[in-house]
């Protein structure tokens, strides 16, 4: 890992907690696993102000190049529940793959379970088109 640990925005980590605490009614099995293991990661996470956000760190609407070690290759936005929209490449923190890759940063290898079996990914380009002045807790 890149930086050693999760790196999460402050008012995103205070977002994400609320999310976790809500979303851990899920009646998907392989979603609540997600969450559970992100919550367990984020419990090591560095939580850091705006200004000490790095740039490459995958956050709240963050565009995410990845590549499996299956060979396909996908970008992603990662967005809120709310904003999802899998017809655009937008996908909610709280799916597998919004959890698998929020906080982690380009050029990191993330492993994780997702419905069809263990993954491994490999972070290849995060971008940041604007940032977020307000988050829309909205479930």
């Amino acid at each position: 890992m890149k930086y050693g640990s999760l790196i999460l925005e402050k008012k995103e980590y205070v977002y994400l907690k609320k999310i976790l605490n809500i979303s851990g009614y899920s009646q998907d099995l392989e979603t609540q696993k997600s969450l559970i293991k992100l919550n367990d990661e984020i419990k090591d996470a560095q939580i850091v102000d705006e200004e000490e956000m790095p740039k490459d760190v995958i956050r709240l609407n963050s565009k995410v190049t990845i590549v499996s070690e299956k060979g396909w290759q996908k970008t992603l936005q990662i967005v809120t529940p709310k904003e999802k929209d899998f017809k655009n490449d937008k996908i909610s923190i709280i799916t597998p793959m919004g959890a698998a890759l929020f906080g982690y940063a380009q050029d990191d290898t993330v492993i994780w379970d997702f419905p069809n079996g263990q993954q491994k990914l490999s972070i290849i380009s995060v971008l940041r088109e604007e940032i977020y002045s307000g988050i829309d807790i909205a479930i």
